[in-house]
């Protein structure tokens, strides 16, 4: 729902237009075999698209003194390598985890993005089904590096915090670590995501669609404050679509330090 989308205003007999659930529903672009293809799906496709795009044009034909292309794909892996991979993994362990970081990062938060760019103008990570993807697929790298690294006995101790020491509250600590590990954690990591960029999203349609539903008579005071509030708002939006994808890969990388630190 856009702000332009109504001839709504103040004074004219109206209600306010506030947006909803309804601000997150896209009629299908076309349709296959009964499968509908909407603008979310549009908008995470030309994201695979520029991230794939981008850093194929700045290290397809790497040079030695780079170029400001290959200067910016270089600050944007090295922040990922170094400020998140590296900090969890060390050099050493986390060098092979790199790439996938690195396109996590910047897939998460091109989507995140697409929130404050016009005409697209919509997080695509405010439809749980995105982030619920990526999060299966760092669960199942996850699983699959623990039982690979220490074994199935292992790795049910692993994932369990499974410790002798613990004493007469053993049972009841594997239990809480078990439900924690297999099904809170993947489930908060998805929804972390979804739940800030849908919150997000909300709050500037409603500053957006409020600041032109004043816009009539005396109501012109406080669209200006609304407007103001939109331009604030998309600021610190700004800010949280690159945190959020920040604390995105910090946890999945700290999931995979897990799965390879050595039981005790």
């Amino acid at each position: 729902m856009l702000a332009f989308e109504t001839d709504c205003h103040i004074f004219d007999g109206c209600g306010f237009p506030a947006p909803g659930l309804h601000s997150f529903l896209f009629e299908p672009i076309f349709s296959i075999g009964g499968y509908d293809f909407n603008k979310p799906m549009l908008l995470a496709v030309l994201t695979t698209v520029i991230v794939i795009g981008f850093f194929w044009a700045a290290f397809g034909k790497a040079k030695v003194v780079p170029g400001k292309l290959q200067m910016v794909g270089e600050a944007g892996y090295d922040f990922v390598r170094r400020g998140i991979v590296y900090e969890a993994l060390g050099k050493k362990q986390g060098e092979k985890y790199v790439p996938f970081m690195v396109s996590l990062f910047f897939f998460v938060w091109i989507m995140n993005l697409w929130s404050i760019i016009p005409v697209a103008q919509f997080p695509v990570t405010s439809i749980i089904a995105f982030p619920a993807a990526l999060a299966l697929i760092v669960y199942v790298m996850w699983m699959t590096l623990t039982f690979k690294k220490h074994g199935f006995v292992g790795g049910l101790k692993n994932i369990t915090g499974y410790d002798k020491s613990l004493g007469g509250v053993l049972p009841l600590a594997v239990v809480l670590e078990f439900f924690s590990n297999v099904l809170i954690r993947p489930f908060t990591h998805a929804v972390r995501l979804f739940a800030n960029m849908f919150a997000g999203h909300l709050l500037i349609l409603m500053f957006t669609v409020a600041s032109w539903y004043l816009l009539n008579g005396i109501g012109i005071a406080y669209a200006g404050v609304s407007f103001v509030m939109t331009i604030v708002m998309t600021g610190f939006e700004l800010f949280i679509q690159a945190v959020q994808a920040y604390v995105f890969v910090l946890l999945a990388t700290n999931y995979i330090q897990g799965a390879l630190a050595e039981h005790h």
